[in-house]
């Protein structure tokens, strides 16, 4: 394994830890919704990351899910189908951080957000080796 792969799993283990933060979050009595947003961008822009990494591609130091989607089908096309669900989760990066007259997130909406995030991490799990 090369250098650039072998950090690879260092970026899933913190996308794991935003997966984490989120599960915590639904089984709370008192839900943040906008928490649970934040994470599931979190999550999925880790793991689009990690994917790069590990295929020795610059990191790109953005929030921007799309711009780490389209870096990450340059390796491999199939990942496009993210495109929706990327596109969907991007602005809570920031959006999700400010005041409730700013932005406020339901339980549906952060529901959808996490179901999103769930389906960029087992496709871009499915495509890396397990991390050791």
């Amino acid at each position: 394994m090369s250098a650039p792969e072998s950090n690879y799993a260092a970026w899933i283990a913190k996308a794991d830890n935003d997966f984490l933060n989120i599960e915590n979050n639904l089984k709370a009595g008192r839900v943040p919704w906008d928490t649970v947003c934040f994470h599931a961008q979190q999550g999925a822009e880790k793991l689009l990351k990690a994917f790069l990494v590990f295929h020795g591609r610059p990191l790109l130091r953005t929030h921007d899910l799309i711009a780490l989607l389209a870096a990450c089908v340059a390796v491999d096309s199939g990942l496009g189908s993210l495109e929706e669900d990327c596109r969907r989760m991007s602005s809570y990066a920031v959006a999700a951080r400010y005041p409730p007259d700013l932005y406020d997130a339901d339980e549906k909406t952060a529901r959808a957000m996490y179901a999103a995030a769930q389906r960029v991490r087992g496709r871009i799990l499915s495509l890396l080796p397990p991390p050791v």
